[in-house]
C-alpha cells in the first residue's frame, strides 16, 4: 500500500546513516512473502544504498531473499531461481567466496518437487558451464551436481 511504501521510505531516511540499521531495512522488504517479492528484490536492488560490492548489504537483500523468503524464491516459474543464477555469474569474477556461498543455496535441489529440482539444476549446470569459473563455484556447483 501507499502508506506502507512511505513509512518505509522514511524509516530509511531516518536511518540511513547506520549500515547495520539499513541491512536490516533491506532485510525485512527481502522477506516479505507475496506475488511481488521478486520484483521488489530486483527494485531494491537500484536502491542507491545498494551494492553488490558490499558482502554484508548483498546479503541482507539477496541471502535474506533466497533463504527467507520460500513463495518468491521458490516460484513455479524458476524466476527466483534464474535470478540467483544471474547474481552469481556477475558477481564470481569479482568475489568468488560470495559467489559460491550463494550458489550453496541450489544445492539442496533434492528437497523439493521434480519441477523445482529441474530448475535449480539449471542453475547450477549454468554455472558451471562458465568460462574461468572460480575454483569456489566450481566445487558449490559440481559437487550439488554429483551429489
Amino acid at each position: 500500500s501507499p502508506g506502507f511504501e512511505q513509512e518505509l521510505e522514511q524509516f530509511y531516511n531516518d536511518w540511513k546513516h547506520e549500515p547495520l540499521v539499513v541491512n536490516k531495512w533491506f532485510a525485512m522488504q527481502a522477506m516479505m512473502e507475496d506475488a511481488g517479492s521478486l520484483e521488489r528484490v530486483e527494485g531494491l536492488m537500484r536502491h542507491p544504498a545498494f551494492t553488490l560490492s558490499n558482502p554484508n548489504r548483498m546479503r541482507s537483500l539477496i541471502g535474506v531473499f533466497c533463504t527467507a523468503n520460500m513463495q518468491g524464491f521458490h516460484r513455479d516459474d524458476g524466476a527466483g531461481y534464474a535470478f540467483l543464477g544471474d547474481i552469481v555469474v556477475d558477481l564470481d569474477r569479482r568475489n568468488p567466496m560470495v559467489a559460491s556461498r550463494l550458489l550453496s543455496m541450489l544445492g539442496r535441489w533434492r528437497r523439493y518437487d521434480e519441477g523445482r529440482q529441474s530448475l535449480m539444476k539449471a542453475q547450477l549446470e549454468r554455472v558451471l558451464a562458465l568460462d574461468g569459473l572460480s575454483a569456489d563455484s566450481y566445487e558449490i556447483a559440481s559437487k550439488s551436481l554429483d551429489g
